[in-house]
């Protein structure tokens, strides 16, 4: 039996994503291609290498745009997609292998601490669009909070001061100032519910 245009649990043809008619609309890079080919040369051959010192890191992401300030840290293989939509607080931490996608501004206070391999992700697509558009929004990190080893804090997300968040903690919604935010822990089959 068919019910509303399905045929074996199929949905209809119009109901499904078009990502062929993908636009990008309304989403603005910041600046010219030429800009950003330089960025992910330097990025890649210079920027996330071993070797590259980290106050070399620091003054790269300045001449690229970011907003820095004192005493930053940059461990490296970081990915940072846009510099010019970074800001980050004095003296604040963030780790190796951390991905700070930032199609939006990403804004870290001071004396925080990104840990290793964090991402940080301001893009998303709209899931009820046809052509899946870009449903993104900015990120903003206040001072003094943590954000623990391969946390991962999505699009639009406010995390207050002083808050910490757990190891592989999922963010989805902001985080009031102070707070701890922790992923589930496993447990042992005995330990199951």
């Amino acid at each position: 039996m068919q019910t509303n245009g399905e045929a074996d649990g199929v949905p209809p043809a119009r109901a499904r994503r078009r990502l062929s008619g993908f636009t990008g609309g309304g989403y603005d890079k910041g600046r010219s291609p030429a800009w950003q080919l330089a960025w992910m040369i330097v990025s890649g051959s210079v920027f996330t290498r071993w070797w590259c010192p980290a106050k070399m890191r620091v003054k790269i992401l300045r001449a690229f745009g970011a907003t820095i300030g004192e005493g930053v840290l940059i461990r490296h293989r970081v990915r940072i997609h846009w510099p010019w939509k970074l800001t980050v607080g004095n003296h604040s931490w963030i780790g190796e292998e951390s991905w700070l996608l930032n199609l939006e501004p990403i804004t870290v206070g001071s004396e925080v601490c990104l840990s290793q391999g964090v991402l940080l992700c301001t893009g998303s697509h709209d899931r009820r669009s046809p052509t899946f558009e870009f449903d993104n929004s900015p990120i903003s990190i206040g001072d003094g909070a943590w954000v623990a080893a391969r946390a991962t804090v999505l699009r639009g997300v406010t995390i207050g001061h002083d808050a910490t968040i757990g190891a592989t903690a999922l963010v989805t919604k902001d985080v009031a100032p102070g707070a701890t935010v922790i992923a589930p822990a496993a447990r042992p089959p005995g330990d199951l519910p």
